[in-house]
């Protein structure tokens, strides 16, 4: 399925697609696929003038044993006692932090994400990101940098103790569309400036201007989410100090 591991007949298409001379997109887009897993496929598996489907699927199929042999069993997530299947949250966990990868956030930074969100607490010390997701700190570390940059978690002390802890809330999208309307904000000015530098009247100024309109349709319909957020969110604490006072 699209996301999941490549499977034979996604490995048989693509040898195909390589002998007909298409390109890694064109092949993805047929698969469901982006670009860049069947470059990695391909590339870590002979590369496009020695790609053999079969040779492939079992490569893969014997880093997967060594793997499974290498790895001691990951400790089971906190349930918190309200009864869920461990192994629907683990493969709910995994398709989630596959997604994440697939929208663009680098590997080690949707998995720390996932594994924050699925929490019920929504925060997490380095210690315990370290433990669950078998990495060394320093990743952690990195990761935690990067998601904080962009205003997908906050950190704070732990009650009582000189450690951090990590967290995620209900504003973790909005504080990213925050950051993403900051980034619209200067690529709309630089646009703008391009116009003015190379000329509306010329092609390449004209080009410029175009994307300047874009930008601009593409920041107002982030700012108008950001709003429609903030007043549901608004409601909703009305609504919980409402039933409190009921």
């Amino acid at each position: 399925m699209p996301g999941g591991r490549l499977t034979d007949a996604d490995r048989q298409h693509i040898a195909a697609g390589l002998a007909d001379g298409l390109g890694y997109a064109e092949i993805g887009r047929a698969l469901g696929r982006p670009a860049s897993t069947i470059m990695r496929e391909v590339t870590r598996n002979g590369g496009p003038d020695d790609y053999r489907a079969e040779r492939a699927q079992a490569a893969t199929q014997q880093r997967a044993r060594r793997h499974k042999q290498a790895q001691p069993l990951a400790p089971p997530i906190p349930d918190g006692g309200y009864g869920r299947d461990p192994r629907a949250v683990a493969d709910f966990t995994e398709s989630f932090t596959a997604l994440l990868i697939e929208q663009g956030l680098p590997r080690m930074e949707a998995r720390v994400l996932a594994c924050l969100q699925i929490t019920d607490s929504g925060a997490l010390t380095a210690a315990e990101l370290v433990a669950r997701l078998r990495v060394s700190p320093a990743s952690i570390s990195n990761a935690v940098a990067f998601l904080e940059q962009q205003g997908m978690l906050r950190r704070e002390l732990v009650p009582g103790e000189r450690r951090e802890r990590y967290l995620v809330d209900d504003d973790i999208w909005l504080r990213n569309l925050v950051a993403s309307v900051q980034m619209q904000n200067s690529l709309a000015a630089m646009t703008r400036r391009g116009v003015e530098i190379l000329g509306p009247d010329t092609p390449a100024g004209a080009r410029f201007e175009q994307s300047a309109e874009f930008v601009a349709i593409v920041g107002a319909a982030l700012r108008q989410a950001m709003e429609q957020w903030r007043v549901r969110l608004a409601e909703r604490s009305a609504e919980r100090e409402l039933n409190t006072g009921a």
